[in-house]
């Protein structure tokens, strides 16, 4: 252990108020250690002592991590390990403590802190250390009592040995007439006692998301969930404007503020994503365990820190985590009922928006008036980009903070869908953003026409759909509307979301503009009922009306799918039973069940769509191309422009059964499945080995798996007879389709 001589000591300078004996009798030793017992990752950091009589001892911790004051004034002391970072390589920190925004008060502990880990990988404190047996009192503490500034720091977590916080009455107290008490920095020690303290690891949660631009369905899945998160407040105590205590919480379960401030800043695996979610529907997101600073940040309030932006003086413009990462303008004046969250660490930036929620949201979906994209070319839905523009300074405002080149993960379902869709294409339209966005939607209906599509298509946006979701039918391409063109007793005819389709359906048709079209990369999630009872669910690329529209297409009106599809009821129907729409009910189970079909199938080693599965779909679909051919040749004069648009349809059921084939053939790979995470092996076994620990997401599930093959007896049977045997190989005849 390194100290100064006794001679080499500053003495403080003493006045009247001196309480203690002023002979320097006391001493006291401390050790930090790990949770393994090792001191080791904390030696030669520098600490402060501060005796009773306000005397400051300095020192260096020896390469145990054990420091000790020989000689102290009577009474209790305080330890504080305040030192800065000093730097030595590591830019994140460099930039952390350098920023211009909302710089942070890193020190050299916070760092020694995050390069230690857990031992129970769930986070639960230790219930024995080794390093107790050499303690005369051993307790554990995190970096946020040794430190000055800890508003940039997690929320204590549960503890077995907590520090003798009654020590610190034992110190002199502020004098009387002071209208504030100082906080209490440091931990209080005893003196003449060894004192082991066991530093709990700076590690937190992060949803594993891939930053590639290519698909994958670990990204469908976590991403589904933030869509998710995005209905929740955020939660933040106390929530007034403005703030006048000295700190904020975020205790509210599920909020945003409480995922990203506290549940896994704290390492607590959090799963509901919204209120309603019931422990059966435990969607656990993958997570990884990284060090404290690079998880996604809610940014620290700390008046005395950052008085220029924090300070309650400020009144209005007095910024705090609720103002920066959350935007809820429902009480603003000329409000959009805009709602979305935005949080970012050294990859990425995470934007969710939330969907339809309310009865202003209706009136913002029927809006469909077609309006000019002023950031480029073509023309949108006008209710969704009056949102966009407010979803857009929201996060400029941040992005002018905190954007360093990251990756722009943007996500939303149902009309946030919608929003983020021009969102994402206004910022794409920005240079400083061009090349690193990545769109995922869930169940969006459309938002642009065909020239708005066409100039977007560079903009990498993934399209998931429920096979009996009715948003994304609309607005149909035929439509164009706005809420002064329909009638409110219409919409009150509806009591569930989207009530607003329904006086869709009625609108005038759009005889100037062109029509509206979907922009993205369609995912599409259908479910299948095979033969002896199984289910299952396929995620592909369908390129028909028959299988995605069924909702508006003419195919779908004058016929009825056979032979396997499923039943795709009327827009009315589906209007009025939207479950298929809800995130929680469809789209969260359905993403999971597709990850996890995709992970069996890497087991596998095979592709994501089974020989039975082939057989059964082309089966369906060469029925229904037989029944479209049967209907143009039934067809009179006066059905011409029908038999065009069945002429056009056998053509996509044509390319959507060359479509199924390549699926069928194409094996699925580590990349397909967790992207570019699958280049970080050890993150990736260790994400699965806490995410598999749950039995909900271990055990069989009809959805995920794929229909079992056919027995002896069924082949048997088919030998004998010729047949095909569901589950054996099947090769498409491609000469024989159209």
């Amino acid at each position: 252990m390194s100290l100064k001589p006794m001679e080499e000591w500053e003495l403080p300078f003493f006045d009247t108020r001196m309480h203690a004996c002023p002979e320097r009798t006391h001493s006291t030793s401390f050790q930090l250690v790990d949770e393994r017992g090792d001191g080791n990752p904390y030696g030669g950091l520098a600490y402060e002592v501060t005796d009773y009589e306000d005397a400051v001892y300095s020192g260096t911790l020896d390469e145990t991590g054990a420091g000790k004051i020989p000689h102290h004034y009577c009474g209790p002391v305080v330890l504080i390990l305040d030192e800065p970072y000093k730097g030595g390589g590591d830019a994140w920190y460099e930039k952390l403590s350098d920023r211009k925004h909302y710089p942070l008060p890193i020190t050299e502990l916070q760092v020694r802190a995050e390069k230690t880990r857990f031992l129970n990988p769930s986070g639960a404190r230790t219930q024995s250390n080794p390093a107790q047996d050499q303690a005369d009192f051993f307790c554990q503490v995190e970096v946020s009592e040794l430190v000055g500034h800890r508003a940039h720091l997690p929320p204590l977590a549960p503890r077995n040995f907590p520090p003798q916080h009654h020590v610190h009455s034992l110190m002199r107290q502020p004098e009387s007439g002071v209208s504030k008490p100082p906080r209490i920095r440091g931990i209080a020690l005893l003196p003449n006692k060894h004192h082991v303290l066991e530093v709990r690891p700076l590690r937190a949660l992060s949803p594993l998301l891939s930053t590639d631009k290519e698909f994958c369905s670990l990204n469908l899945y976590q991403l589904a969930l933030m869509a998710t998160l995005s209905y929740s407040p955020f939660g933040q105590v106390p929530d007034t404007q403005p703030v006048v205590s000295d700190c904020v919480s975020f205790p509210t379960q599920p909020s945003v503020g409480n995922w990203f401030g506290d549940g896994l800043a704290r390492f607590d695996e959090l799963w509901r994503v919204e209120a309603s979610q019931a422990p059966k529907e435990t969607y656990y997101p993958l997570y990884a365990d990284v060090a404290y600073s690079k998880r996604l940040e809610v940014i620290p309030f700390d008046p005395e820190l950052y008085p220029e932006v924090n300070s309650p003086e400020l009144g209005t413009d007095q910024e705090h985590p609720a103002k920066l990462h959350y935007l809820d303008d429902t009480d603003k004046t000329r409000s959009t009922d805009s709602q979305a969250f935005i949080t970012h660490n050294d990859e990425l930036v995470l934007l969710a928006i939330r969907g339809t929620a309310g009865g202003a949201d209706v009136l913002r979906d029927i809006d469909a008036a077609q309006v000019p994209f002023e950031e480029g070319a073509g023309k949108v839905h006008s209710g969704f980009y009056g949102s966009a523009k407010v979803v857009r300074e929201f996060v400029t405002t941040y992005l002018d903070k905190f954007y360093s080149g990251q990756k722009l993960v943007i996500t939303g379902h149902s009309l946030g869908g919608a929003v983020a869709l021009l969102v994402a294409e206004m910022l794409r339209r920005n240079k400083k953003y061009a090349a690193d966005i990545l769109l995922y939607t869930y169940g969006s209906p459309r938002a642009g026409d065909k020239t708005f599509v066409d100039n977007a298509s560079t903009l990498m946006h993934y399209r998931m759909v429920n096979q009996n979701d009715p948003v994304p039918s609309v607005p149909a391409p035929w439509m164009k509307t706005s809420w002064g063109m329909t009638g409110l007793g219409a919409i009150l005819t509806f009591v569930n979301v989207p009530a607003g389709l329904a006086v869709l359906a009625l609108s005038p048709v759009n005889m100037t503009g062109e029509p509206y079209t979907h922009q993205g990369r369609l995912r599409h999630f259908m479910p299948l009922s095979l033969k002896g009872g199984d289910r299952s669910a396929i995620l592909w690329t369908p390129g028909c009306e028959t299988v995605t529209e069924h909702a508006g297409a003419v195919c779908a009106k004058a016929l009825k799918a056979e032979g396997g599809l499923p039943d795709r009821g009327g827009l009315i129907r589906q209007i009025l039973d939207n479950a298929d729409h809800k995130m929680v009910a469809s789209y969260i189970p359905h993403c999971w069940a597709s990850l996890r079909r995709w992970q069996e199938a890497l087991k596998q080693k095979r592709a994501s769509v089974t020989g039975t599965e082939l057989f059964e779909v082309d089966k369906a679909l060469e029925e229904i191309t037989r029944q479209m051919m049967k209907e143009i040749s039934n067809s009179t004069p006066a059905g011409t422009f029908k038999a065009s648009q069945l002429q056009d349809e056998i053509a996509k059921v044509r390319e959507t059964r060359l479509r199924l084939l390549e699926l069928s053939k194409d094996p699925v790979t580590e990349a397909k499945v967790y992207g570019l995470i699958a280049n970080q092996p050890e993150v990736l076994a260790m994400s699965l080995e806490r995410w598999l620990a749950h039995p909900f997401n271990s055990m069989p599930e009809q959805f995920a798996m794929a229909p079992p093959d056919a027995d002896s007896n069924d082949r048997a049977i088919a030998a004998l007879v010729g047949g095909h045997v569901p589950g054996a190989a099947f090769d498409l005849n491609i000469d024989a389709i159209g």
